[in-house]
């Protein structure tokens, strides 16, 4: 029989104050919803059915073709949301998890857990469980005296004596298709808020005569919902921590680890070393030897062996091995730094390629060109690739020197072994092997810079 997943994603979360719908909202630079729909791809679940409803393009946009997708156009609370996925599981046997979009920490070994034990002891329904110090706000876990789930009673309609108890729902449940959406029709409007609520299916299922259990977890952190802006910073404080570690056991040293962020998708080659005040997040894959940081950002980047990022922004782009970065450099849209090169102080390159041995030491810009190598960038160097309508390529050949302050007006080609005299505006194409020179012929006048420097009052 097959597993399927209910993933409950309609709501607005008004409590985080923001445009973006709750489950949408990135943690670490990722939609908290794709943290779940990830450990789903890789547990023991077989298709996955994803509830959304309030702004629904931004979660559609993000998920894409890898769910299923059922709609609640009104919110109507969680039991009448499970229920719009009907359609697509009615008649189809086996077991349905059922699980909320804004818990990015539940876990592929948490979610098999549930499910291996739900088919080990042959429940016809299996409620989640954890115990909070403060339940406050969760549904109690209510039981008889022989120790069995009888019902769960929210917060609000908690009696004092049952605000006391520390057992509390999670919201996750898994459940017998046989059974599911029979017991979610019984489900009675809740006379305060107007919602159907889904943890009635407890006491309607014990009282249908079928068999109720619950699998209780100790890791409670990771079943902690994000509801507001504060709740978000918690939730990466959990993800940092536990994704900081799994790279250090692998080899990579951190220096000063709680000033270093890392994204849920990135690979790390042993024998790195990450700096403080370092954030890496996206695909980007790091090889070893690598040194990243202090105070570097690094997003959906490849970095090649023995790379020294340090001071600078990446994003998007390619470091080729023994290649030195910054201080205060940006590498962005798509650049491609070559072997042996080194991008240094206040250099922007971005949509480029350079070839081996390049250098770039200090304030220049690279934009939408192609440089060979052993190309060497003076100071002040600038692609000019923007007309103020279109962008323009630059090619540069192999063995190239550019003087300081020299514009390359696009679209431009320089060929092998230039020499560029420093303050050249260069707009034509230069040959290969020539000396090119473009600039106009210094004038000198004699006793004339009187009658522009102002003289001084004691003068």
């Amino acid at each position: 029989m097959k597993t399927y997943a209910v993933v409950l994603a309609a709501g607005k979360g008004t409590r985080m104050r923001t445009e973006l719908p709750k489950c949408a909202y990135p943690i670490l630079k990722k939609p908290m919803i794709e943290y779940i729909i990830e450990h789903i791809e890789v547990s023991d679940i077989d298709e996955t059915i994803c509830v959304v409803g309030h702004k629904k393009e931004y979660i559609e946009n993000v998920l894409k073709e890898r769910v299923k997708y059922a709609v609640q156009e009104q919110q109507l609370g969680t039991g009448h949301a499970v229920l719009m996925a009907e359609d697509l599981l009615r008649g189809k046997e086996g077991n349905t998890i059922i699980m909320l979009g804004d818990m990015p920490l539940v876990d592929q070994s948490v979610i098999n857990n549930v499910l291996e034990m739900h088919t080990r002891a042959n429940n016809d329904i299996t409620v989640l469980t954890t115990t909070f110090d403060n339940p406050y706000g969760y549904g109690r876990i209510i039981r008889d005296k022989e120790g069995r789930i009888e019902k769960i009673v929210e917060q609000n309609d908690c009696t004092p004596e049952q605000k006391m108890i520390k057992e509390i729902n999670t919201g996750i449940y898994v459940v017998n298709n046989l059974y599911l959406f029979d017991a979610l029709k019984q489900i009675q409007e809740n006379p305060r808020k107007k919602e159907y609520y889904l943890t009635d299916i407890i006491s309607i299922m014990r009282n249908n005569k079928q068999k109720v259990g619950a699998f209780e977890l100790w890791d409670s952190y990771k079943v902690m919902g994000v509801n507001d802006l504060y709740s978000i910073s918690i939730a990466e404080k959990y993800l940092r921590d536990h994704i900081n570690k799994k790279h250090m056991l692998q080899g990579v040293s951190i220096i000063n680890p709680e000033t270093v962020t890392i994204g849920h998708n990135v690979l790390i080659e042993g024998g790195t070393v990450i700096y403080p005040n370092t954030y890496i997040t996206g695909s980007t894959i790091i090889k070893k030897g690598s040194k990243i940081g202090p105070n570097t950002e690094v997003h959906s980047s490849k970095v090649h062996e023995n790379v020294r990022i340090k001071h600078s922004l990446v994003f998007d782009s390619e470091i080729h091995k023994d290649s030195i970065v910054g201080p205060f450099a940006h590498l962005r849209n798509g650049a491609v730094i070559g072997e042996d090169n080194r991008i240094g102080n206040f250099v922007e390159v971005k949509k480029s390629t350079t070839g081996k041995g390049t250098k770039a030491a200090h304030l220049a810009y690279i934009g939408d060109a192609t440089t060979g190598k052993n190309v060497n960038f003076g100071c002040g160097s600038i692609t000019v690739n923007y007309d103020g309508v279109n962008k323009h390529q630059t090619i540069i050949g192999n063995d190239v020197f550019i003087g300081c302050n020299t514009n390359l007006v696009a679209p431009v080609s320089i060929g092998d072994k230039v020499f560029i005299a420093a303050g050249s505006t260069v707009t034509r194409d230069v040959p290969k092997g020539a000396l090119a020179i473009a600039r106009n012929k210094q004038i000198n006048k004699e006793d004339y810079a009187k009658n522009f420097i102002r003289p001084k009052d004691d003068e």
